[in-house]
């Protein structure tokens, strides 16, 4: 039998979560307060929304933002169930050590990512005669993607059975016909929440395109950060709580996913 938590143990579960989410949470009440005031609660307004909404910085933010996490999402997708299909029909040995490898760039840190990725444009840029801006922001993006998805399309690749590719094979199915009826419809949840992960991943990400981004683009997270050090408006409240309730809702449906995609898989056992 497992045993329950204690007291003790709920308290500092509560104390965590609360030191976690508790300034989220005042954030969100505080874009809807009537005045500039982030101590004292004066009323209920959604002044801060509308303006923010006529804001064409924040709106250019936007379409930047958006723009970059659905190319950059799509490509890696592709690019990683490539990738994972390939590591997968490996030897043992070298799938072991380039799985090392792909997953060396999630545990990494962002601002060894970002500058490791900004020393070489600016290199190349150089020689080229182009700029940091939406390109290499882009190109930055996919990269740091591609293990996500990876990862996340691995695993259904090893719950395969392997007779079914090469019963397809036998009757007659080219390599890609086998890929396109038989496995791509097994591996088919991984790719949607490989995708799913790696836009949540590129519209939360700031260091790496603060590194990469330039003054060519400029990403909503870059906006917020910018506009925190010339002046702290409820602007930024109202903005910092779109931000987090669009990856909230990412999140949860990628997690809800996962869980009916285990539930099935129990079912069929």
């Amino acid at each position: 039998m497992t045993k329950k938590p204690g007291i003790a143990g709920r308290t500092y579960t509560a104390l965590i979560l609360l030191f976690l989410y508790a300034p989220i949470f005042i954030l969100i009440i505080f874009s809807f307060n009537s005045t500039r005031s982030r101590t004292v609660w004066s009323g209920f307004t959604l002044d801060w929304y509308a303006r923010l909404l006529e804001d064409r910085l924040v709106i250019n933010s936007l379409y930047t933002t958006l723009a970059v996490s659905t190319i950059a999402a799509a490509v890696a997708t592709v690019a990683g169930t490539c990738a994972a299909v390939g590591l997968y029909n490996m030897r043992r040995r070298w799938r072991g050590a380039l799985s090392f490898v792909n997953n060396i760039p999630l545990i990494n840190a962002d601002i060894i990512t970002g500058v490791g990725m900004c020393l070489p444009f600016v290199s190349l840029g150089v020689f080229f005669r182009f700029r940091l801006g939406f390109g290499t922001l882009l190109i930055a993006h996919i990269t740091f993607n591609i293990p996500y998805v990876i990862l996340s399309v691995t695993p259904k690749l090893r719950q395969l059975d392997g007779d079914l590719l090469n019963a397809a094979r036998d009757l007659g199915c080219t390599w890609y016909g086998a890929f396109r009826r038989v496995i791509l419809p097994e591996i088919k949840p991984g790719i949607v929440n490989g995708a799913m992960i790696a836009f949540t991943m590129s519209i939360d990400d700031f260091v790496i395109s603060y590194f990469t981004a330039g003054s060519g683009a400029q990403t909503l997270s870059m906006t917020i950060y910018s506009m925190t050090r010339k002046q702290i408006s409820p602007t930024i409240n109202a903005l910092s709580t779109l931000l987090f309730l669009a990856v909230l809702t990412l999140l949860l449906i990628v997690n809800i996913r996962e869980a009916r995609q285990e539930e099935r898989a129990k079912l069929r056992q």
